[in-house]
């Protein structure tokens, strides 16, 4: 079986801003190869580098008053010791003031790590090594994190030192492919040359709107004569460990009712329901109520009637 299938990058990504900012510096262009953690680029946003001092002097500010009613619990509970000296009611309004100051510490302590968070997303890295594949801003360029007016990553990046090669399977031929399975392709940029290939995944359902179940392959890539996109003619072998009988295609015939072969019996023709299966152009795989060592009819025609008298001197055995 030959189908058309589509070598893709074994990763890809479009890399979108996470906060709102000016492009500040630019490392990569189109072609460019990256390694993973790599900076690619850096966004500038004054407003929040503002937020981030004002939380970390909020921080500050607290951690201060947090420090002050601790040291007042502890001088009170302290004295508290000498019966008589503190009353229990000023010792608990000690308490609760140190308490109240803690959880405001630990609010202002989750605000600034929320800031430095964010200001992370400041710089703009490569989660994966690739290649960038495509770029559409520049410096100076204002972005956010949903561009609703072109919706265009600011780069996309891919993996193309391994590729995949995604094929659909008719759901007629699904039941011949399993993992492992060895395919060969080629590509019109690469005339005459022929690649090798071992199915690595199938999907294992149908496509609803194709009737298809996808089988895909890794296709190593390092001297990268393989792109991304490239249509690929796939040449599938149809196996099948279950023996089935072949027979010529002069030995099944129809009708508007059946389809069938005619088998001899005892000097008289017999009809045999079959279904068709895989077929070449002189052969084809049957399936019917047949068995080792029948004696079929070599050219077949509804015209010779169920039960008739025959010479088996004109039968085909099947194989």
């Amino acid at each position: 079986m030959s189908l058309p299938g589509v070598l893709q990058p074994y990763q890809t990504v479009d890399l979108y801003a996470k906060v709102n900012g000016f492009i500040k510096t630019m490392s990569v262009d189109v072609g460019t190869q990256v390694h993973k953690g790599q900076l690619l680029m850096t966004l500038d946003a004054p407003e929040m580098t503002a937020a981030l001092k004002q939380s970390q002097e909020d921080l500050h500010s607290k951690e201060a008053i947090y420090r002050g009613s601790k040291a007042n619990y502890d001088r009170l509970l302290k004295t508290s010791k000498t019966p008589g000296t503190i009353s229990p009611n000023d010792l608990d309004m000690a308490h609760a003031k140190m308490s109240a100051d803690s959880s405001t510490l630990l609010a202002s302590k989750s605000a600034y790590q929320l800031s430095s968070d964010l200001k992370n997303y400041l710089e703009v890295r490569a989660p994966f090594d690739g290649v960038i594949s495509s770029r559409n801003v520049y410096p100076g360029a204002y972005v956010t994190p949903t561009d609703k007016s072109s919706n265009k990553p600011m780069l996309t990046l891919q993996e193309q030192s391994k590729l995949r090669l995604v094929v659909d399977v008719p759901e007629a031929a699904t039941n011949y492919f399993s993992n492992k399975d060895t395919i060969h392709f080629s590509v019109k940029p690469l005339p005459g040359k022929q690649f090798a290939a071992v199915v690595n995944r199938m999907a294992g359902s149908l496509n609803n709107e194709l009737r298809s179940e996808q089988m895909q392959m890794d296709i190593p890539n390092k001297n990268k004569e393989l792109l991304p996109g490239m249509f690929a003619q796939v040449t599938l072998q149809l196996t099948n460990a279950q023996k089935t009988f072949i027979v010529p295609q002069s030995a099944v015939t129809q009708n508007s009712q059946r389809i069938f072969v005619i088998r001899v019996v005892n000097q008289k023709a017999q009809w045999v329901d079959v279904k068709k299966g895989r077929e070449t152009t002189d052969s084809l795989e049957v399936y019917g109520a047949l068995k080792p060592g029948d004696l079929l009819i070599g050219n077949t025609t509804d015209e010779l009637k169920d039960g008739t008298v025959v010479n088996t001197s004109e039968g085909l055995k099947s194989k």
